[in-house]
C-alpha cells in the first residue's frame, strides 16, 4: 500500500463506520468501574513508549520538531494518560452529592435525591498541528475522554499523518490487551474540511474537542450547533496572549524581562497557543531601554522550520499585511526564512485604529504598543478580545496602582500570571487553559489539567431511586 492510499481521506462509510462502533461501545464504557478504566490508560501509555525511537523520527521527520522537544512531549503525553488513570480510578472527579429524604416534612415531603455525572456519549477529537503527541492522537482530549467512560474517534491531522498511524497503533493494542472492544477508539485521516464534518455532524457523536485555528474551529462549531440536536464542542482557537509591563517593572528590570519575552516568542518558532503576541508598556527612557533589547534580539535572530507548509505560509502572510500597515515599524533579522521572528512596534494610537493588530498572527511575531499613559494602556485592555493567558510584569506598588488593570485582565484571561511567561502549561489539577471567545468556545472549562475530564460527563439526578439500582459511587452515600 502506498503512501497516499494508506493516508487517503476517510469515507463516509468509514466515519459511519467509526462512530457507529463507538455508539455500540456506550453502555459498556459506562459500566467499567474506574479501576478498569485506570487500567487501560495506563496500557496506552505503556504501549507509546513501547514504539521506541521510531516514534520520535517520524514524527520529526513530519514536523521538524527536535528530537529533544519530541522527547518531552512524549513524556507528558504518557505522564497526562497516567494522570488521568488515577483520576477515573479515584472518582472523586463525579462529586457526588445527596440530600436525604425528609418523609414528615411540611407542605410536602423531601424525596432522596442523590446526583452524579455520566459519561456524555461518543467523542469526536481533533489532533492539532502543533503538538504531534500531546494534542493528538493520544493526547489531553483523547486520555480525559477515555477517563470520563466515553468512546473517542479521533480526527487526525494532515501535518503529521504517520506519526498518528503509529500512536493508534499503540492504542489499539492497548485496548485489545485488556479486553475491551476495538470501538472504544478509532482514528480518521483525512485533509478535506468534508471529513470533519462529517464527523462533527454525525448523530451519534455527543460532544467534540478541537485545537487549531479559529477559522476551522469556528466552522465545526457553527455546524455542531446546527445539528437537529445540538452538541457541546469545546474548541481552543487562537490567542494574542497580551503581556503588560508596568512602570517600575519596566525600569528595573527592563532588559531581563524583554529577553524572557523573546525566548518565549520564539520558543517553538513561535508555534505555541500561549505565545506572547501582543506586549503594552507606557513610554519613557525605560521603554526605550526596553525596545532596543528586543529589537537586538529579533535583528540577532535566525530563522526556524515551521510545522506545514500551510502554517508557513500562513504567518508569511499575516507577518508581511502587519508591515504594511502605516504606522507599524517592523523589525526583523536580515536573512528571512520560512519561520523569521518579527517584532512590530506602534504607538497606541495606530494599535486602535487598526483592528488586525489585535488578532493572532500564527508564529514567532510580536507587536509591541508604547502607550501614552498608564491610563491609556487600561484603556485599550478594556477592549482586548479573549485569550488564554494574560501576563503582567510588575512590583508590589505597581499591582497596587493597577488594580483596575488586573480586574479587567481577569475577565479577559483564563491563566493571569505575574512576572513570568505565558508558554509552558502545567498539566495538573489547577490549571486552567481555557479562556472567553475566541480563545475558546466555552469559557468554563480547561482543555489541560484534570479538570478537562468535566467536559465529557452530564449530570443526573436520581430521585427515591432503589439503592441496588444505582450507580457504585452512590450506592455509599
Amino acid at each position: 500500500m502506498t503512501a497516499a492510499e494508506l493516508y487517503r481521506d476517510a469515507t463516509a462509510d468509514e466515519i459511519d463506520r467509526a462512530v457507529t462502533h463507538a455508539d455500540e461501545c456506550v453502555d459498556v464504557m459506562a459500566a467499567l468501574p474506574g479501576a478498569k478504566i485506570g487500567e487501560l490508560l495506563d496500557a496506552i501509555a505503556s504501549h507509546i513508549e513501547g514504539l521506541g525511537d521510531e516514534l520520535l523520527q517520524r514524527a520529526g521527520s513530519e514536523t521538524a520538531l527536535t528530537e529533544a522537544r519530541l522527547r518531552a512531549e512524549r513524556g507528558r503525553t504518557t505522564n497526562q494518560l497516567r494522570q488521568f488513570a488515577e483520576i477515573a480510578r479515584d472518582g472523586s472527579w463525579k462529586q457526588v452529592r445527596r440530600d436525604g429524604p425528609m418523609p414528615d416534612r411540611q407542605p410536602a415531603r423531601r424525596p432522596d435525591l442523590r446526583r452524579t455525572v455520566i459519561p456524555i456519549g461518543p467523542v469526536a477529537v481533533w489532533a492539532a498541528s502543533n503538538f504531534p503527541l500531546a494534542f493528538s492522537i493520544a493526547g489531553g482530549d483523547t486520555a480525559s475522554g477515555l477517563a470520563a467512560g466515553c468512546p473517542v474517534v479521533v480526527k487526525a491531522h494532515p501535518g503529521h499523518p504517520g506519526t498518528s498511524e503509529l500512536t493508534a497503533h499503540a492504542v489499539e493494542k492497548a485496548i485489545e490487551s485488556v479486553g475491551l472492544p476495538a470501538g472504544v477508539f478509532s482514528m480518521l485521516q483525512g485533509s478535506s474540511p468534508e471529513v470533519s464534518l462529517r464527523l462533527v455532524q454525525h448523530p451519534k457523536i455527543a460532544a467534540g474537542a478541537f485545537t487549531g485555528s479559529l477559522r476551522a474551529g469556528r466552522a465545526l462549531y457553527d455546524a455542531a450547533s446546527r445539528r437537529p440536536i445540538p452538541i457541546p464542542f469545546f474548541a481552543e482557537m487562537g490567542s494574542v496572549n497580551p503581556v503588560f509591563v508596568l512602570e517600575e517593572a519596566l525600569r528595573e528590570r527592563g532588559p531581563s524581562i524583554a529577553e524572557g519575552l523573546f525566548q518565549s516568542v520564539t520558543l517553538g518558532v513561535g508555534q505555541f497557543c500561549t505565545c506572547p503576541g501582543l506586549v503594552f508598556a507606557a513610554e519613557g527612557a525605560a521603554l526605550d531601554e526596553f525596545a532596543n533589547t528586543l529589537r537586538d534580539r529579533f535583528k540577532a535572530s535566525s530563522s526556524g522550520s515551521m510545522l506545514t507548509p500551510s502554517i508557513a505560509r500562513s504567518y508569511r502572510d499575516g507577518a508581511a499585511h502587519l508591515a504594511t500597515i502605516e504606522g507599524v515599524h517592523t523589525c526583523a533579522p536580515a536573512i528571512k526564512g520560512d519561520g523569521t521572528p518579527m517584532l512590530f512596534e506602534v504607538s497606541d494610537d495606530t494599535f486602535v485604529k487598526n483592528e488586525e493588530l489585535k488578532h493572532e498572527v500564527f508564529g514567532p511575531s510580536m507587536v509591541l504598543v508604547r502607550c501614552a499613559s498608564a491610563e491609556r494602556m487600561l484603556e485599550i485592555a478594556r477592549s482586548l478580545e479573549g485569550s488564554l493567558t494574560a501576563t503582567v510584569h510588575a512590583s508590589g506598588h505597581d499591582l497596587e496602582r493597577n488594580r483596575a488593570l488586573l480586574a479587567v485582565l481577569t475577565r479577559k484571561a483564563g491563566r493571569l500570571l505575574f512576572n513570568g511567561f505565558p508558554t509552558g502549561v502545567e498539566v495538573c489539577a489547577s490549571m486552567q487553559h481555557g479562556g472567553p471567545f475566541p480563545a475558546t468556545t466555552d469559557a468554563r472549562f480547561t482543555s489541560v489539567g484534570a479538570a478537562s475530564i468535566q467536559r465529557f460527563a452530564r449530570p443526573i439526578c436520581f430521585q427515591d431511586c432503589p439503592p441496588e439500582f444505582l450507580p457504585p459511587e452512590l450506592q455509599a452515600l
